[in-house]
């Protein structure tokens, strides 16, 4: 008896076609007195039904992030090209953030002085938001993850979320 491999609004590599799509709908092929259907195909909305082989699906993503999320972390480290006075504009004058992305308190992402002395709030928001990326990364993952689960009991506006969510993970995970 066959077993759904994939489910509705899930992404597929559709091989044939060279292309990704949604699986639009799971079509089962009954037989009569058996409990079970005997095949599966799928309709992707591409002018015909698929097999399960002639899918790939997307691979999930390792979640390493939650290990680094608490590792990192922004720190202030101290203007060495300006003295306090000639920046009180600055969020916390006589400092500039740095994040740390591992066990040392050396590496990670800094900013050039000039840049951070042309817009400091600007440059505040993006320390915080890259000490925030491996939890949303998490998030994402754990969207994704949900949506595989759910099948078809999840609506399109969420099912959209999800691939949007695949989509960036994907384009992190991507070498150049």
């Amino acid at each position: 008896m066959a077993k759904a491999q994939f489910h509705k609004n899930q992404r597929v590599y559709v091989k044939p076609v060279g292309t990704w799509a949604l699986i639009e709908r799971v079509v089962p092929h009954w037989a009569k007195g058996i409990d079970e259907p005997i095949r599966i195909h799928y309709d992707v909305g591409l002018g015909r039904e698929f097999a399960a082989e002639e899918f790939l699906s997307e691979e999930p993503l390792g979640d390493k992030s939650l290990d680094d999320a608490r590792t990192w972390r922004v720190v202030r480290a101290r203007n060495k090209w300006q003295p306090a006075e000639d920046c009180a504009r600055h969020p916390v004058p006589g400092t500039y953030p740095v994040v740390i992305t591992g066990d040392a308190e050396w590496g990670g992402w800094r900013v050039p002085g000039a840049e951070y002395d042309l817009d400091p709030a600007k440059i505040e928001e993006q320390a915080r938001l890259i000490a925030c990326a491996p939890q949303f990364a998490g998030f994402a993952n754990a969207l994704v993850d949900w949506a595989r689960k759910s099948g078809e009991d999840m609506p399109n506006e969420l099912a959209e979320l999800a691939h949007r969510a695949q989509d960036l993970l994907t384009d992190v995970t991507r070498a150049s």
